[in-house]
């Protein structure tokens, strides 16, 4: 398993100089639990913390024009599952986990919620291997241009809200949205979203997230009102 640790490790711009740590950090509990070694789960713990910090750091230094409210939305929209699904995704960390049979079964290297988690065990293990400079360079590098597409789009939060409000301004409605198309690769997807009102479609929008399709969707809505 060393050969292909080493292509993750080229794949993130890091090395190990403990490569125990980055077992551990890919280290699922389905297989920890068959093979009585530690999971990742302590490490994805202290790793969510270190990202918040690192990423509510960096807006506050890089996006001096953001309110307090405003920065909580960028963090809020970058750090989440979607985020670091596509950043395990991007560096194809499914082919690295260390999973248990029952998870092999149903291909648990590649759930969502077991990919992102693994993220976040990675960032805890780079800093107990260099500290938190090296951290900061792999979170950063990986999770820019997100928080760059977010602070742009943080206005479109209020829009769902704004068109629920005025199409139940005269009593209860039926208001969906569903993802109707989606493109690209796993780490670069666009998605179309559709809003529909009582079953009659009122727009269609796209992003790079499921929630900004909707929201683009809600704010072609109001347009066309």
């Amino acid at each position: 398993m060393e050969q292909d640790l080493s292509k993750l490790e080229q794949s993130i711009g890091y090395t190990f100089k403990n490569k125990e740590l980055l077992k551990n950090a890919l280290t699922h509990t389905s297989y920890a639990y068959e093979h009585r070694v530690k999971s990742n789960e302590k490490l994805e713990f202290l790793g969510d913390s270190i990202l918040e910090f690192i990423s509510s750091k960096y807006l506050y230094n890089n996006y001096p024009k953001l309110k307090e409210g405003e920065m909580t939305k960028v963090r809020a929209t970058v750090v989440c599952e979607d985020s670091l699904y596509k950043i395990a995704s991007k560096h194809n960390f499914s082919d690295f986990l260390y999973v248990g049979k029952s998870e092999q079964i149903h291909q648990g290297n590649r759930k969502v919620a077991i990919m992102a988690d693994s993220v976040e065990a990675l960032i805890a293990a780079i800093y107990f291997d260099s500290g938190l400079e090296e951290a900061e360079k792999f979170i950063i590098s990986n999770l820019k241009d997100e928080i760059e597409i977010a602070s742009k789009n943080v206005g479109m939060k209020d829009h769902k809200t704004v068109l629920q409000e005025k199409l139940q301004v005269h009593g209860n409605v039926d208001i969906k949205y569903e993802i109707i198309n989606e493109t690209g690769p796993d780490h670069d997807k666009t998605f179309t979203a559709q809003v529909k009102l009582n079953g009659k479609i009122l727009a269609q929008g796209v992003g790079k997230t499921k929630k900004q399709a909707e929201m683009d969707a809600a704010d072609k809505a109001l347009k066309n009102i």
